[in-house]
């Protein structure tokens, strides 16, 4: 895979549809304005950025993620870090695992525009997490589908969780659209995510079958990459173009701290 360099930085895009590591920036300093705008650039181009040994720190980590969006403050987490409300903690050996294909913050309109780890402890052999191109899964569809889902909306809790897997019953809902016009370049994808209830805008029979084949066909391994991780990784990814997956293959504890933007 080719690297690409600024002047700051060199860019290894990890396959030609998503994802790249970028190489040679210590956030944990800080960047001037000009790294930020090119980080912002390749953000948007790649979708899924990953830094190697950054080690940062709760604030560190809010600052990396304001250069790309500002911090969300859930109005229901429970499990902060102490120094920075806006850092959410997670030990998966006290909480459960989100080992199904999914997006953040579906519960409001509009969800999450990225989400953000840094890692602290995690499994010796597994523990991987993937991620699938949701607009490149919606340009793998033929042309009339994709007329037919402009008028499709899926269907979603709007309970707003509270730092845990948890999924109380369903109350009120809040719908999304299907197909969702990328906010920086106008690119179309799908929005969808397995916590979806059911479809609307067509027969429910239509959706019943229509909705299990999207699933499935969002997360084929066409549209999919995956990081393995070692304790100081960060990884940022636009929440509104993919999807992630938490592979559940692992034994013992895995800590990791989330900024959610947007």
């Amino acid at each position: 895979m080719t690297t690409t360099r600024s002047s700051s930085y060199a860019l290894v895009p990890t396959s030609p549809v998503l994802g790249a590591e970028v190489v040679g920036i210590n956030l944990a300093n800080g960047v001037d304005e000009a790294t930020a705008a090119a980080l912002r650039e390749d953000f948007w181009r790649h979708k899924v950025l990953v830094f190697r040994g950054q080690d940062l720190s709760p604030d560190a980590h809010v600052a990396a993620v304001r250069i790309f969006d500002e911090p969300f403050d859930h109005p229901l987490w429970r499990r902060r870090d102490p120094d920075n409300r806006l850092v959410y903690v997670f030990d998966l050996e006290k909480g459960g695992r989100a080992s199904s294909w999914h997006v953040g913050g579906t519960w409001r309109n509009p969800p999450f525009n990225i989400e953000s780890l840094t890692y602290q402890v995690v499994p010796e052999i597994g523990g991987r997490t993937l991620w699938a191109d949701l607009q490149a899964a919606y340009d793998g569809l033929s042309e009339p589908f994709k007329v037919l889902l402009e008028s499709v909306n899926a269907e979603y809790s709007a309970y707003p969780g509270d730092g845990t897997y948890d999924r109380p019953p369903v109350t009120e809902t809040i719908e999304h659209p299907v197909v969702r016009t990328y906010r920086h370049t106008g690119r179309k994808g799908l929005f969808l995510s397995s916590s979806a209830i059911r479809l609307t805008g067509i027969g429910s029979n239509e959706g019943q079958a229509l909705l299990p084949f999207l699933l499935a066909h969002a997360s084929s391994p066409n549209y999919t990459i995956g990081f393995g991780w070692q304790p100081g990784d960060f990884v940022i990814w636009d929440n509104q173009a993919t999807w992630h997956f938490a592979v559940d293959d692992y034994h013992g504890p895995r800590a990791y701290r989330k900024v959610i933007g947007g």
